[in-house]
């Protein structure tokens, strides 16, 4: 005769890796680096200074990105977490695509090199 057991074996309870995993690395800085290279190229069309100068920036923001935590592009301008390996490769796209954008308004005469209208 076989006997039920009254105590059945506990299962154990699944792990929660989602929720206890803390992000080591942050996306944030790459809507702000599209944003700044959209209105650049933009502003490309009054001045070609613009993208040249701001592609210029950007390259100075991947490589303070790939040395520390400070973020010229982070409201608080010091990162609890480092910018992740795509944010620094989208900074740096962008420095590359906004002086390449320069140099071609002005092979092309796309945009004046200094603004038309100003008096100086």
């Amino acid at each position: 005769m076989a006997s039920a057991r009254p105590y059945a074996h506990p299962t154990p309870a699944a792990p929660r890796r989602a929720a206890e995993v803390v992000p080591r690395r942050s996306h944030a800085a790459i809507p702000v680096a599209v944003v700044v290279v959209a209105v650049a190229a933009y502003l490309g069309q009054y001045t070609v200074l613009v993208p040249g100068l701001v592609g210029f920036l950007l390259f100075v923001v991947g490589v303070s990105f790939l040395s520390t935590r400070i973020n010229p592009l982070s409201p608080h301008f010091y990162l609890d977490r480092k910018p992740s390996w795509a944010a620094v490769g989208v900074v740096f796209l962008g420095s590359v695509v906004l002086v390449w954008a320069a140099y071609a308004m002005w092979l092309h005469g796309v945009g004046p090199v200094l603004p038309r209208d100003v008096r100086i």
